[in-house]
């Protein structure tokens, strides 16, 4: 007797919909249609838009925004503002959306309390990172799904007479500059390819903020670690309290 064929939906295409501004999102897009076989939808936000915006969801009306980005398994919105985001997240909830990633850090993203009350609201998971590569598994089916492939990076490495002979990424930062570093890494000397793991991050270039302790510092930190790691050295992470993920779980607490 032929056993029935179970298909997973974890195997089956996952919706991502992206929300783009200026430049900021473009580099997502794109790394999701070329390392992944998740489908994406997108739509833009004015790259310039006012400081303070008074009526958020009449604001979001006027932009013709994509409605079939609010209806993915899982949104990252590069919005960027404090006002627009948190309106962005409730057209996420209110058209069945459970997960909204949003990078920039918090303060473009709103307060905590403001999200934590869309969260409870709508019953979804949403997390801030202030750099995208920080974004790992955290028990949210969706994101879970999302981060195998883009996310905190990992890698594995072949080594041949002390030196790095070829570099697989398992996960990848959502920029692509995993990618890019696993491939001008090769030919480095195994004491050598951490910090530069490092530093090609950076080189990409890293769209994350300059100064203080995180933004492409962190960036830089997440890819020498994977090296480090990868090599099976002795080694541990450190990461601004900046550049660490807010998790703002409402999933249990639906109004």
């Amino acid at each position: 007797m032929t056993k029935p064929i179970t298909v997973s939906r974890h195997l089956s295409c996952m919706r991502v919909g992206v929300v783009a501004r200026g430049k900021y999102g473009e580099r997502l897009i794109e790394t999701i249609k070329e390392r992944t076989d998740f489908d994406v939808t997108s739509t833009t936000v004015p790259e310039f838009l006012p400081d303070f915006i008074e009526d958020p969801e009449e604001f979001v009306d006027q932009l013709d925004l994509n409605p079939e980005v609010f209806s993915s398994d899982l949104i990252i919105t590069y919005s960027l503002h404090p006002d627009v985001t948190p309106e962005l997240i409730i057209r996420a909830g209110k058209a069945g959306c459970k997960v909204v990633i949003i990078p920039g850090g918090l303060a473009r993203a709103g307060s905590v309390p403001e999200l934590q009350k869309i969260a409870d609201r709508y019953g979804i998971y949403v997390e801030v990172d202030e750099i995208c590569c920080t974004l790992e598994k955290c028990g949210v089916e969706a994101l879970d799904q999302f981060a195998e492939k883009l996310g905190r990076p990992e890698i594995e490495v072949e080594v041949k007479e002390g030196c790095i002979a070829a570099v697989k990424v398992i996960c990848g930062s959502p920029c692509g500059s995993t990618w890019h570093m696993a491939r001008d890494v090769v030919g480095q000397k195994v004491k050598d390819a951490p910090p530069r793991a490092g530093l090609l991050c950076q080189m990409y270039p890293c769209r994350a903020v300059r100064g203080g302790d995180g933004g492409i510092h962190a960036s830089a930190d997440l890819h020498k670690y994977a090296m480090e790691k990868a090599l099976g050295l002795d080694t541990e992470l450190h990461l601004a309290e900046q550049s660490k993920p807010i998790k703002i779980d409402g999933r249990n607490n639906k109004n």
